[in-house]
């Protein structure tokens, strides 16, 4: 399902948002019909709060929403969302309250509404619909929502429908919509054209291992994205327990999220050269698995001692920023569902993300905090390089002790990146409670905040 805005029609119910601080005042000066049935149907103002008011003859004449105050706000994202998804059927229009930035973000959460994840069972989404307002790059938002879609759709979509097979497709197929280009280096061929680390992870699956790649744009900045498909991850060798798996169809969160980015780029034409880079994978066991104590060897040529094989994300995700270094572009960003310590560290809702570029930094917690979608930055700590270095390798895929170790993963990708500008996010990509506009399950994490700040970092 596509995620629009309503057409405009003078049938369009007039809504107002109202500050549940302002509640009692705003209603005053409604006249006695409005405040009486706003009161008599407890309509205070308070977050996700709906009425409708009837005229003299039954119809509609408008509906309010709550908006809670400033503190309940500064809780939560997308407020103006609950109350869309509790309104009746209809088209509506916003005619008060919100303005600015405030205005796009709630009609971002309104659309997000209309999306659910449906492929294996008929769900039901909100039936209200909205008219774009005055003052909102209507066609941005839109991109957006349908973006956020993509990313929670292939997130939330089980290993058995999507491994590496069907992530490659999944990429395709947005080639195709959008004049890209597509490749795949596929199984053995990654060892002949240098990718044993790949390779190594992916060998012991039943559906091959591989790097895809997308091209798109011929002229302005070169901008490389690199996204972690690890399509679904038991830990290989040091198997993780039962719970440990439940949510491991997650761990191509990177690769979803990279996509929603391509998609937002792609759609808005923005005047760049865009290269896509996931290496995808299954981390399975069998006969020929990569073992703890192997030590691989790297496209880049660094050794690499395996100490765990769970911490195989950064094995192939290095590869893969070998690649990306290779191609001497303006920046370069991975994203990844790396480390559970990142959770540890900031929760689910923050994408942590690391930079040595100061400018890129600040423009993008600038964008993050414009456009609602969080990020929290974490150091390159360049004294913590001691930490990934064994006895007998160069690197160390996991280092003991359990501290610091986001940071030691970011550490680790950052060696293979030696000559252009780099950006990692250690994101989590799931919603793991309901919450306004966002459904358990899958998430986006980064890409509307980057979005935001390219033009800033890439000088479009």
């Amino acid at each position: 399902m596509t995620l629009t805005f309503a057409a405009p029609t003078p049938d369009a119910i007039p809504l107002h948002v109202i500050d549940q601080s302002n509640c009692d005042a705003w209603l005053a000066g409604q006249g006695e019909q409005v405040s009486q049935w706003a009161n008599r149907n407890g309509f205070t103002g308070a977050a996700g709060q709906t009425v409708l008011i009837p005229g003299s003859e039954g119809s509609v004449v408008m509906a309010l929403a709550g908006f809670g105050t400033a503190d309940t706000r500064a809780r939560k994202r997308f407020v103006l969302a609950a109350a869309a998804a509790a309104l009746p059927k209809g088209t509506y229009k916003i005619t008060s309250g919100l303005t600015g930035r405030a205005l796009e973000i709630e009609c971002f959460g309104w659309l997000m509404t209309g999306h659910t994840f449906d492929r294996y069972r008929t769900q039901s989404p909100s039936t209200a619909l909205l008219v774009a307002p005055a003052g909102i790059d209507a066609k941005r938002v839109e991109v957006q929502a349908n973006a956020e879609a993509l990313i929670r759709d292939l997130i939330n979509t089980p290993a058995q429908d999507m491994g590496p097979d069907a992530l490659q497709q999944a990429t395709e197929a947005l080639a195709t919509e959008f004049g890209a280009t597509c490749k795949t280096v596929l199984g053995d061929d990654l060892l002949s054209e240098n990718f044993p680390m790949i390779h190594a992870v992916g060998r012991a699956a039943e559906k091959a291992p591989r790097l895809i790649e997308l091209n798109w744009g011929t002229s302005g900045p070169k901008l490389t994205l690199v996204g972690k498909g690890v399509c679904f991850d038991t830990g290989g060798l040091d198997l993780k327990p039962a719970a440990g798996m439940l949510l491991m169809k997650k761990d191509m969160g990177g690769s979803a999220n990279v996509l929603g980015l391509a998609r937002m780029i792609m759609a808005l034409n923005l005047p760049l050269q865009l290269r896509v880079l996931i290496p995808a994978v299954e981390n399975s066991v069998a006969g020929n698995a990569f073992r703890p104590g192997d030590i691989l060897t790297s496209r880049k040529g660094l050794s690499v001692e395996v100490n765990n094989t769970d911490a195989e994300g950064r094995l192939v995700l290095a590869d893969a920023l070998t690649l990306a270094d290779e191609g001497n572009p303006d920046l370069i960003i991975s994203m990844a569902t790396l480390t559970g310590a990142a959770r540890v560290a900031v929760g689910p809702d923050l994408a942590p993300f690391y930079t040595d570029e100061e400018t890129h930094a600040a423009a993008l917690f600038k964008a993050a905090t414009e456009v609602a979608d969080p990020v929290w930055r974490l150091p390159f700590h360049t004294p913590y390089e001691a930490m990934i270095e064994p006895a007998y390798a160069d690197l160390d895929n996991a280092p003991s002790g359990g501290f610091a170790g986001s940071i030691t993963a970011a550490l680790f990708l950052r060696r293979f990146v030696t000559q252009t500008p780099y950006m990692h996010f250690d994101i989590y990509g799931w919603q793991p409670v309901a919450a306004s506009a966002r459904p358990k399950g899958g998430v986006g994490q980064g890409p509307r905040a980057l979005l935001e700040a390219l033009p800033d970092m890439l000088d479009l």
